[in-house]
């Protein structure tokens, strides 16, 4: 028998539990840094409001719009940044104007974006249309209604996020729409109308609106979380686990505005609709 055949495969070198830890932990430092900076920026740009928080919404329009284009884009020519710039300047435009002509361009980034090779034109088309209302419907929010009702928005989200997260994984149960959202309860969903519902009550207690707001609240938070379905079903569809790269730690803009996006349309359509949420003014 020769040396070589003589010779056995060496096991791969065992890893060290410390070492397997901070694998685990890797991605820790920068999720908390970006969620540090996100707070800051998000909570100056909301006290400030303004043209600081116009030009916050128009950025994150554009780079959502960038996401988008990226995961539904077809053969041919990356035309993510191009669009991305376009629904900056359409938004902008609105915004500056002030007048209710223009809104008809809040669709342009959308049928634009239709005529180059697309994947997926129709879901492109409808999420770029919600991109740009989000945009100007978080402008409406802090600019019309104040930093309390957007204070309010953010809080009803975040406590439906939070308590349907618990909730969903300490009570499980029948699943809430399995085919596109499969960890989605409707145990979890529940439980994130009772925290949207909690903030309304704890809103009108600290005086930004009415009692209204405890049956606000639910709705919206809903919104929300058609708004998180949405968002993952084009992720699905797209075979991406996140939207981008460009928040390190988090994914993209597209990930961490889901919710946000749907509920802040969600609560600029009461608005109209039922003007008693005039009593959400400060």
């Amino acid at each position: 028998m020769t040396e070589k055949a003589e010779q056995t495969e060496s096991p791969p070198p065992a890893t060290s539990p410390a070492a397997a830890s901070s694998d685990r932990w890797a991605d820790l430092r920068p999720r908390v840094v970006s969620a540090a900076v996100m707070l800051v920026l998000g909570a100056v740009a909301i006290w400030r409001g303004g043209a600081l928080f116009a030009e916050l919404a128009v950025l994150c329009t554009a780079l959502m719009t960038w996401e988008l284009a990226r995961m539904t884009r077809g053969e041919g020519r990356d035309l993510s940044i191009p669009l991305a710039a376009l629904a900056a300047v359409v938004l902008a435009l609105v915004l500056w104007v002030q007048a209710p002509w223009p809104l008809a361009g809040l669709l342009l980034p959308s049928v634009v974006g239709v005529l180059t090779p697309r994947r997926d034109p129709v879901v492109y088309a409808g999420y770029a249309a919600v991109i740009m209302l989000t945009g100007l419907s978080l402008v409406i929010v802090r600019q019309s209604l104040g930093v309390g009702p957007m204070i309010w928005l953010l809080a009803v989200v975040i406590a439906s996020d939070t308590a349907g997260y618990f909730a969903g994984r300490i009570l499980g149960g029948p699943k809430f729409w399995p085919r596109i959202s499969p960890k989605k309860t409707w145990s979890g969903t529940i439980a994130g109308w009772v925290g949207a519902a909690l903030v309304g009550l704890v809103a009108w207690a600290a005086g930004v609106g009415g009692p209204l707001l405890v049956l606000v609240s639910p709705l919206v938070a809903f919104a929300g979380q058609m708004g998180d379905i949405a968002e993952s079903a084009i992720k699905r569809r797209a075979g991406v686990k996140d939207s981008s790269a460009l928040i390190p730690g988090h994914g993209g803009l597209m990930d961490r505005f889901d919710a946000l996006a749907f509920a802040a349309i969600a609560t600029v359509m009461l608005q109209a609709i039922l003007p008693f949420l005039s009593v959400i003014k400060v």
